[in-house]
Formats: C-alpha cells, sequence, structure tokens
C-alpha cells in the first residue's frame, strides 16, 4: 500500500514538472498562432510556412531562453524525489 501511495505520489510530481515545464513554449505557441491566424484572416493570404516557420522560430527562441529556468526544474524534481527513491531512503 505504501509503496503504491509513493509511487502515485511521484507520477503526479513529475507530470506537474512536466506542466511547467511546457507551459512558456506553449505559450508562445498559442499567441504566435493566434496572431498569424488573424494576420491571415485580416489580409486573406493562406501560405501553410506563414504558420509554421514564425511559430517554430518563436518556440526555439522560447526554448532557448528558458533552458536554464528548464534545466532547474527538472535537477530540483530528480534531486528531490527520483534519487531518493533510486538510493532507498525515502
Amino acid at each position: 500500500m505504501g509503496s503504491e501511495v509513493i509511487f502515485f505520489d511521484t507520477l503526479r510530481e513529475g507530470l506537474w514538472v512536466a506542466v511547467i515545464i511546457s507551459t512558456p513554449m506553449l505559450l508562445v505557441a498559442l499567441i504566435a498562432g493566434v496572431s498569424i491566424g488573424l494576420f491571415q484572416a485580416l489580409t486573406s493570404v493562406q501560405e501553410m510556412t506563414l504558420t509554421f516557420v514564425p511559430k517554430v522560430g518563436a518556440m526555439l527562441i522560447v526554448f532557448w531562453v528558458s533552458m536554464s529556468f528548464m534545466s532547474e526544474r527538472l535537477v530540483d524534481f530528480f534531486t528531490a524525489d527520483i534519487v531518493p527513491l533510486i538510493a532507498g531512503g525515502m
């Protein structure tokens, strides 16, 4: 019973870390997609690369800027939750 609680708690925490880490990139993709879609609707320009290239470029920039934040969150999660489970010191 105790090991199931620890497993599900660690899984829940890992999923929460994944949500926190992915939020900046997903928000930028959403904002870029909506703004480009609005631009396309207003100008009647229906070019497929117009939606893809700026969105990917914006996501790469945000990934590069927030990489230290993402790394710190992952290292904190592994140090605080995963490593003690592996070492057996819970």
